[in-house]
């Protein structure tokens, strides 16, 4: 009776266990599925492309002509680690639908129309720190704003390119 007794709590357990994993893997797939809806809805507002990490490790390994920008601060991120060629460019998080001086460290849209350059084809890739972070999306929209017509948004950014180990550079 006491096997009987063991094996049925045994199971018990198990099947309250089993319950319990399938329940946070639902809760899990809320929160996936709210980041990528958020993450649609900037690209869409923004109008620019999306670029993997496997992607930009391609397109520099090939020698393309490309213009990566960091969009993280320079000494808290930028300086410690950052893609390989990427130059930075600070934007604020919260979606800045209008040019804040103040946010964007004292620079003004010329500022940044010069440091994109004058070649309006030319592609640019713009990253934060992780998928959430929407610096980035803040980057690629002004680019597009700005008239630049190749604009990608890097999601996964400098998290993502180190989790897939790639090298990085920092400033020394």
């Amino acid at each position: 009776m006491k096997n009987v007794i063991a094996v049925v709590l045994i199971l018990l357990m198990s099947a309250s266990s089993a319950f319990a994993f399938g329940s946070s893997k639902f809760k899990k797939e809320v929160k996936i599925e709210a980041g990528a809806v958020k993450l649609v809805r900037e690209v869409a507002q923004g109008g620019y492309g999306v670029i993997t990490t496997a992607e930009l490790a391609e397109l520099q390994a090939t020698g393309e002509d490309i213009l990566v920008i960091d969009t993280m601060p320079y000494e808290a991120s930028y300086k410690k680690n950052h893609v390989p060629g990427a130059v930075q460019f600070l934007f604020p998080i919260p979606t800045m639908n209008d040019w804040d001086i103040e946010e964007t460290a004292g620079k003004t849209k010329d500022d940044f129309i010069a440091f994109l350059g004058p070649d309006k084809e030319r592609k640019i890739v713009v990253y934060c720190g992780f998928v959430k972070c929407t610096r980035s999306h803040n980057g690629a929209l002004w680019a597009k704003k700005l008239g630049y017509t190749n604009v990608y948004r890097y999601p996964g950014g400098i998290f993502a390119w180190k989790g897939a180990g790639f090298d990085v550079d920092s400033v020394k």
